[in-house]
């Protein structure tokens, strides 16, 4: 494996771990309610936009991948979509790129 292949998949693991230990943190203080953390996204102007802005680039990054594997075929990579909304961009763009970099067969 390339060594710019393991700085992509540390950096997907990097972005699983660190936002899950927060998202975790806060279901503990405050019980299994999605609809009360969204609340708390968007406490103030600042996280809102925030929000939106990830949000932006989540979508963004998805229309890319769905792009791309029309074009390169490469269907593992679609994978990268599901973590993208359910980890964050901070997993599913690093994630894609490692899945994107594998040599081609």
């Amino acid at each position: 494996m390339s060594p710019l292949r393991m700085i992509y998949l540390a950096l997907a693991i990097w972005g699983t771990i660190h936002p899950m230990y927060y998202f975790i943190s806060w279901f503990n203080e405050n019980g299994f309610d999605i609809l009360a953390m969204v609340d708390a996204w968007h406490v103030n102007a600042a996280t809102s936009g925030l929000v939106w802005d990830l949000t932006v680039a989540a979508v963004t990054l998805t229309v890319f991948i769905i792009a791309e594997v029309a074009v390169r075929r490469n269907w593992i990579g679609l994978i990268a979509i599901p973590a993208t909304f359910c980890i964050g961009v901070s997993c599913g763009l690093p994630l894609y790129l490692f899945l994107r970099s594998r040599p081609v067969q």
